[in-house]
């Protein structure tokens, strides 16, 4: 009797193990392209107690969503690991999609001449994707300040009202004055036929002709015609290693800043991934005269996950007013901002925002397109806060 007792703790023990060591796994080895990939990522992760300890402690939650059907299984099978099943589900990050299917454009005011932006050297050639427009079909269930509709998925609480008086980063007359990142800079687009680039993984390369640092020098160019001076940072810090791309470009922004005091905004410029029920990606997209630029989104992050963000609320007014500028001239540019608890590095300015420019199924030109359209309200915006 004594014996079979010893023997079922004995394996009520070992399970528990294996659940955690397969978690672990699964955790460490989340944004691999290729079995290699995914051996490395294992072999370089912290010891299982330590990695167990940082998915409690929530800091998992500054990577993209990791959370899929094999972690929910193995989760379901520890009680250990069901007792915080919803912290772990609360770590979801900004790959999320937020659109719709069959959204309609909201009512908004369209200027009698839209703004045709210049889009010289882009063919806008045919890629093959779906196309599909997402905006809201009405107010509910969203935050609307002016034109800017807001997605809250984090635990924070607030309203319009919390979003007037303007936001708080200003340029100042020190160069540089805005610093641009890619934490995920391998992002990539659907080339047309003929047009492919080498991969480095799934819609992810690492030259930079064809990925989000490409979209990024586009963003710095117009700026610089505003007047503001601005770095690009064109390094990629999600290869060859994707987990802790997070851990990585905060190293990079504090040192920028560091030796650059003046920077007053960070922008953090990524490439959304969205696919139908089916699977089947698509690509967002608005008419823009004559042709198709990629939707944009910002994602805000909080203090909700329990690291410390005081200001994201400045984040997020500087996100509405910057959307406000853009829908002006066109209404369908951006889907709605999405505010998160992960706080996505944000913390480092009250002028930080990160922005999904377009998805996976876009072509590299039409997200060139809502670049120039991004710098371009985006330098209007806080050019006209800062007084000049």
């Amino acid at each position: 009797m004594r014996k079979r007792k010893g023997n079922g703790t004995v394996r009520r023990a070992g399970s528990l193990v294996l659940a955690a060591a397969v978690l672990w796994v699964i955790f460490a080895a989340a944004g691999s392209d290729s079995l290699s990939g995914a051996v490395q990522a294992v072999w370089e992760q912290d010891a299982l107690p330590l990695t167990l300890l940082r998915l409690q402690l929530g800091e998992a939650g500054e990577e993209e969503s990791w959370l899929d059907l094999a972690t929910a299984l193995v989760i379901s099978q520890s009680p250990l690991l069901l007792s915080s099943r919803e912290e772990i589900l609360s770590l979801q990050s900004a790959d999320d999609t937020d659109g719709q299917e069959g959204e309609q454009p909201p009512q908004q005011p369209i200027r009698e001449t839209p703004a045709t932006p210049d889009t010289g050297e882009l063919t806008f050639e045919d890629n093959g994707v779906t196309a599909r427009t997402l905006v809201p079909q009405s107010a509910e269930g969203y935050v609307v300040s002016g034109l800017a509709y807001i997605n809250n998925y984090s635990d924070k609480d607030f309203n319009a009202d919390s979003l007037t008086g303007g936001f708080a980063a200003r340029l100042g007359s020190d160069a540089p004055q805005v610093l641009i990142v890619h934490t995920h800079g391998s992002e990539a687009y659907t080339m047309p036929p003929g047009q492919e680039y080498e991969a480095s993984g799934e819609s992810r390369t690492t030259d930079t002709d064809f990925n989000v640092v490409r979209v990024g020098d586009e963003i710095a160019a117009v700026l610089a015609e505003y007047g503001i001076s601005v770095i690009h940072d064109r390094n990629m810090y999600d290869y060859p290693q994707y987990n802790g791309a997070y851990d990585r470009s905060l190293a990079a922004i504090e040192e920028y800043q560091e030796k650059y005091p003046s920077i007053s905004f960070v922008l953090d410029i990524h490439r959304d991934a969205i696919s139908d029920s089916e699977g089947n990606p698509y690509k967002v997209v608005s008419q823009v005269g004559e042709q198709l630029a990629a939707q944009m989104t910002f994602v805000i992050g909080t203090d909700g996950g329990g690291l410390q963000h005081d200001h994201w609320l400045e984040n997020l007014k500087l996100a509405a007013a910057v959307q406000n500028t853009l829908l002006e001239d066109c209404p369908t540019l951006m889907r709605p901002i999405t505010v998160r608890n992960s706080r996505y590095n944000q913390h480092c300015t009250t002028g930080s925002l990160l922005v999904e420019m377009g998805a996976a199924g876009n072509s590299l030109d039409e997200a060139l397109l809502s670049a120039r359209l991004f710098a371009k309200g985006f330098a209007e915006t806080i050019l006209a806060a800062s007084g000049q």
